[in-house]
């Protein structure tokens, strides 16, 4: 069979052209200034808002700097800060009902209690000072909106609540961090306990190294099926709304579920194993064309309205500093400064251990703990509840954490012992130290306060430096690799935290550049591998973008922004030879057939054959995992793609133990899994292959729906869903769009900067900085961004003030 490989067809500059002229199209008002006065300033302060919604705050002193990016950040996203307050303060069933009470009493479990000076102090010199700025802007926005209800989202006038005022408390909360690997440890512990660890091995990708997944002859496995982790998983959860909420009866509840659910499912494929994920890299000024190094990131993680991402521009006496972060938390995560650039990737690092507590029969609250019954803290807390009357809970704590579970019945208890629960255990706030990073050193220095999450952190500055630097706050385990349940009886202890400029990192590297796509990046010389992660993402990500930036040289921002949307499938170029010798009974499968083995590999949005691949690969990995993986484990083993793919390609022991009879169990399984993608693609669309272009609305795209989206009428539904747009890619290219028909996962926000000249930055949000439907930036990046385009992000006044959409002067 001949294989015709086209070379990838990429219309950057015209994409980026188009996007520039829609997202031109916020009209650019005069220079004329808006004022303001606020309660709380010291000095006057400017913020000039371009045409694309980034808002570039100019302040005389710190504190107004950081007062007003809470102001302006609230103002934009008051819904969102809204339930991340109640979120953070355990409060969401005082306005969502019962329904919540579980969530609630999982954040006040997991609150953070130690000293919350310390604390604040962790993330910067000034940290306390900064964030109670900040926190103050909050407030004054919020004081502002419920002195003017008008000026309320829609959002509160469905729900009928109001905003309410913020403390550090809530900044510092730690509910949505990527924080570790507690559930994954427990379903790993009861697989184990059901068929054995050597199997468990063989179907869950562990390396570099191999873990110790024996259960301790402490541990009960049956046990483990119990609800363990309820309430920490609660805590966790997204909130989501229902028809109950806005009306007083629940008859409409379950049609409400219904859509929600139906909403939430990944077309017919198995769930997204990892929705968190990245993709970042730095090149060095010698592949480069400006001569002077780059740095791309893209973070993955939920895609949804309002942007779990804002960008923001913080400049001030010894700030100035442009990029990404999450608008609830000062600073900025993802961006540079005058001196340098930085980005991030998760970096797998486990700090979380579930512990298993022998209880006293008579007193059901002293666990056996080093030789002796041990009484547990408690803690009792009131929680309300909408159309309900209040409940008084009790929260218990082990030496270890906070207790999950109790089974009375059979006198065990368990508890999380979380190192995020240490000072600076919020997620990226020690981006605040960062943020004023001048060099190589004091970049590292700063790295050393990131505590959570686990991440590779990158560099790139103007004297010529890239370098790498894994963070987070990682438990060195000397009996036990934390990744099965363990007895809670003190013979398996942490050695206290390695420390983080131990933690793998490197400086200049002689390819000249160095990428992650959360894939395992830790050198073979690394000699702490006690504190080093057993699961990694699948490779095919960083696979592509170490080939292209091995092979390319003078390297621009455009090739970087190819690369960064790049479609390109690593597993398609391994798979689709494997249907070479394979023919069909029916010439519709055959005819299918020829698109795929005369395909560039590439998941355009356009592309029949992509179309065919992609239902075709979703199938095989459901037939595996229905082939390989136990029934009694199903629940709790997901095979990652390349767990398929080693069987796929490497047939004996999978398939047979004779090599002729494996091949040919292999191509009959290929062969079933095309036959029924190619009928599943029938019944969605139809029975004319010409039809099934990937990119599509009954196939891959993005439609934005608002959480309150279903139930309000119609006309305002219209109003806050945005979409259908057509998206390419998946979860496995480095233009990562997950796996779902609808896009819920992927590249939110990315950035592209080239050190020799911060004006030459290329951004993009979506689908706009704006949380409020009447705002002209709720929705006006959507189509830049669902095209793979980018706006540019000034960084120099003169080119901000050139495009502006409002000018606003706001005093003491």
């Amino acid at each position: 069979m001949h294989y015709h490989f086209q070379k990838p067809s990429f219309f950057f500059s015209f994409v980026f052209i188009t996007c520039l002229l829609f997202t031109s199209s916020i009209k650019v008002q005069s220079q004329e200034k808006n004022t303001l006065s606020l309660t709380g300033l010291k000095e006057k302060v400017e913020v000039l808002r371009d045409k694309w919604g980034v808002n570039h705050i100019y302040a005389n002193n710190e504190h107004d700097l950081f007062f007003t990016q809470g102001y302006c950040a609230a103002k934009d996203r008051l819904f969102q800060f809204e339930i991340w307050r109640r979120q953070a303060t355990g409060t969401v069933a005082e306005i969502l009902g019962e329904k919540e009470l579980k969530r609630d009493i999982g954040t006040r479990l997991f609150k953070f209690r130690g000293d919350l000076k310390k604390e604040l102090q962790h993330y910067h010199p000034h940290g306390q000072a900064i964030i109670q700025a900040y926190v103050d802007g909050v407030n004054a926005y919020i004081t502002e909106v419920n002195a003017k209800p008008a000026l309320l989202p829609i959002e509160f006038k469905i729900l009928k609540i109001r905003p309410a005022k913020w403390t550090a408390e809530i900044v510092i909360s730690r509910h949505q961090g990527l924080l570790g690997n507690i559930t994954q440890e427990l379903n790993i512990g009861r697989a184990v306990s059901t068929v054995g660890d050597k199997k468990v091995k063989e179907l869950v990708w562990f390396h570099p190294k191999d873990p110790n997944l024996k259960l301790d002859t402490a541990i009960r496995g049956d046990l483990l099926k119990a609800d363990i982790l309820a309430l920490y998983n609660a805590y966790r959860t997204e909130v989501e709304f229902t028809k109950s909420d806005i009306t007083e009866h629940d008859e409409d509840d379950v049609s409400a579920l219904d859509i929600l659910n139906k909403r939430k499912q990944l077309a017919d494929f198995l769930p997204e194993q990892e929705m968190e994920g990245s993709n970042n890299w730095i090149i060095s000024g010698r592949k480069t064309a400006s001569g002077f190094p780059m740095l791309a990131n893209d973070p993955h993680r939920k895609i949804a309205v309002p942007s779990l991402r804002y960008i923001v521009h913080l400049v001030a006496p010894g700030w100035n500093v442009v990029g990404g972060g999450e608008p609830e938390i000062p600073g900025v995560s993802i961006g540079h400064n005058e001196f340098g650039a930085w980005g991030l990737t998760i970096y797998e690092t486990d700090g979380e251990d579930l512990y298993v507590y022998n209880i006293n029969p008579l007193h059901k609250n002293e666990y056996w703990y080093k030789g002796q019954w041990v009484k547990m803290k408690t803690i009792t807390e009131n929680i309300k509840i909408k159309n309900a009357a209040s409940q008084i809970v009790q929260l218990n704590y082990t030496v270890h954490g906070p207790v999950t579970f109790i089974d009375s019945v059979n006198n065990k208890a368990y508890a999380v012992k979380c190192a995020w629960m240490e000072a600076g255990g919020a997620p990226y706030l020690a981006s605040l130290r960062i943020d004023q990073a001048n060099s190589w050193e004091s970049f590292r220095e700063a790295c050393a306060y990131s505590h959570i999450p686990g991440e590779n952190m990158i560099w790139a500055d103007k004297k010529g430096n890239i370098g790498w630097q894994a963070v987070g706050i990682i438990p060195i385990r000397k009996n036990f690799s934390g990744y099965v349940p363990i007895p809670g009886d003190g013979r398996y202890e942490w050695s206290g935290y390695l420390p983080i400029k131990e933690r793998p990192h490197l400086l200049n590297p002689s390819k000249d550049f160095f990428a992650t796509a959360n894939q395992h990046v830790t050198p073979d010389t690394y000699e702490h591998w006690d504190a080093v992660g057993y699961t990694w993402a699948d490779p095919y990500r960083g696979d592509r973008i170490n080939k292209v930036l091995t092979e390319k040289n003078n390297i621009s921002l455009e090739d970087m922004g190819k690369l960064q949307t790049d479609y390109f499938s690593i597993p398609a170029s391994t798979i689709v030879p494997l249907l070479e010798k394979i023919n069909f009974e029916d010439s519709f499968s055959n005819a299918a057939k020829q698109y795929v083995m005369n395909w560039n590999f590439i998941l355009d949005k356009n592309s029949i054959a992509a179309g065919i691949y992609v239902g075709w690969e979703k199938q095989l990995a459901i037939n595996a995992q229905k082939y390989f993986v136990p029934d009694e484990i199903k629940p709790w083993v997901n095979l990652q793609l390349k767990k398929v793919i080693e069987r796929l390609e490497n047939p004996v022991n999978y398939f047979g133990v004779d090599e002729l009879v494996a091949k040919n169990n292999r191509d009959v399984f290929v062969k079933k899994a095309f036959e029924t993608a190619i009928q599943n693609l029938k019944n969605k669309l139809g029975s004319e292959i010409t039809a099934w272009n990937y990119g599509q609305e009954k196939y891959k795209h993005i439609y934005f729906e608002h959480p309150l989206a279903n139930l309000v009428s119609p006309a305002l539904k219209a109003k806050l869903n945005i979409g259908p747009l057509p998206r390419g890619g998946y979860g496995q290219t480095p233009g990562s769009t997950g796996g779902a028909d609808n896009q819920v996962s992927g590249a939110s926000f990315r950035i592209l900067m080239d050190t020799h000249d911060w004006d030459k930055t290329l951004i993009i949000n979506t689908p706009g900085q704006s949380g409020d439907t009447n705002s002209p930036f709720y929705r006006n990046l959507f189509s830049t961004w669902a095209n793979d385009g980018y706006f540019p992000s000034y960084y120099s006044r003169a080119l901000i003030e050139q495009n502006l959409a409002e000018n606003w002067v706001i005093k003491p």
